[in-house]
């Protein structure tokens, strides 16, 4: 069989965009067992960390989330019920101004978002809060 050049090309393409293109499928099967890679298997405390995201979100292609955690050094972001359930890290320098983060992610459907932060001292935060979704974003 033969091949022009196009299909090559495409192919090539086809195979690189499955290769790298896939999401990020997390090693961890459970989200406490992403929550225990994150931490070392510590246990985060509840105080100190502010989670804010609506209990109602119309659309699930666009929820908003503050995440304020005064002192930390890194915080990271779960969705429980999304294909890729760790939907970013943020991390802070010494020179970094405050210690907050705010974003719009997509939510699949009716899930807990987790906001946990790292803090300075090596110790862990976290908040939890349960999201209802009307309209799907991740094909729900």
């Amino acid at each position: 069989m033969t091949q022009t050049r196009r299909q090559f090309v495409g192919n090539g393409l086809a195979i690189a965009a499955a290769f790298f293109g896939l999401p990020h499928i997390a090693n961890a099967a459970t989200l406490e067992e992403a929550i225990a890679t994150f931490t070392g298997g510590s246990d985060a405390a509840s105080d100190g960390i502010t989670l804010i995201a609506p209990e109602i979100a119309e659309n699930g292609n666009t929820v908003p989330i503050e995440v304020d955690a005064p002192g930390a050094a890194a915080i990271i972001l779960f969705a429980a019920g999304n294909p890729n359930p760790d939907v970013c890290t943020v991390n802070f320098g010494p020179a970094a101004g405050s210690h907050m983060v705010s974003t719009r992610i997509r939510l699949a459907g009716e899930q807990e978002v987790v906001a946990i932060a790292r803090m300075a001292d090596g110790s862990f935060k976290q908040a939890r809060q349960n999201v209802r979704v009307t309209i799907g974003g991740c094909g729900g």
